[in-house]
């Protein structure tokens, strides 16, 4: 590949890149958060993938949160159960059944 295509692809920014980011300014707390856009500049990522690193840095355990953790687990179980909701509906289901619950007779 040329020079002057490798010129124009962006950097593969890595977790351990995002983490030395983030604690280079001592981010913790909302008053020292920082957004993604500057955290792409900084990587020089795009923001996609900058999602996708925060997301295996999540997975990994490691609290990566735009708000207070306890407010960030409430809003990620709140769309994992919209998710829910929908996917039983699809599938005309009761969301017990879909996460399967057993049915008592009655």
């Amino acid at each position: 590949m040329s020079q002057s295509k490798q010129a124009n692809q962006p950097r593969i920014a890595t977790k351990s890149d995002l983490l030395a980011s983030l604690a280079q300014n001592g981010n913790s707390g909302a008053q020292r958060g920082v957004t993604a856009r500057r955290l792409c500049a900084r990587l020089g990522c795009h923001e996609r993938h900058l999602r996708t690193l925060i997301t295996e840095l999540r997975e990994d355990g490691i609290a990566v949160c735009g708000t207070p953790r306890d407010d960030t687990c409430r809003f990620l179980r709140a769309r994992a159960m919209k998710s829910l909701q929908l996917e039983a509906r699809l599938r005309r289901i009761p969301l017990p059944e879909l996460l399967g619950q057993l049915r008592l007779e009655t």
